[in-house]
């Protein structure tokens, strides 16, 4: 079974729902696609053949929705997405910014079910 990322970010007042999003076939690799759910802009990325994480993707540092298409890497064995405008590094599963701890990128419950990808909101 794959392994997923567990919510850190924020959560509002209403009860959370999973929201059907795509295929986990559909995710390339190491490469971030950009979702529309519920409303909300979110980042989905598969990081080898069972790590999936859903973040914001709106830039923390600029609010611009930009984090699809930020660089994947890893910090040992974290995870990471490097925002393509000033190049800060957060954990994919945790939101935590490397280099400036005042900010932090909203991270999403994920699962996958019957081979689809599913985002809790």
């Amino acid at each position: 079974m794959p392994r997923t990322a567990q919510a850190q970010g924020a959560r509002t007042a209403h009860a959370a729902q999973w929201f059907p999003v795509c295929k986990l076939r559909d995710l390339e690799d190491s490469w971030g696609e950009a979702a529309l759910i519920n409303g909300q802009q979110v980042a989905l990325f598969r990081v080898g053949e069972n790590d999936v994480f859903a973040v914001s993707h709106a830039d923390p540092a600029t609010a611009s929705h930009v984090m699809a298409r930020g660089v994947v890497g890893s910090r040992g064995s974290t995870y990471t997405i490097a925002s393509p405008l000033h190049k800060e590094v957060y954990s994919l599963a945790t939101g935590e910014c490397f280099g400036r701890p005042e900010l932090s990128l909203d991270t999403f419950p994920v699962r996958v079910v019957a081979g689809g990808i599913e985002v809790e909101l």
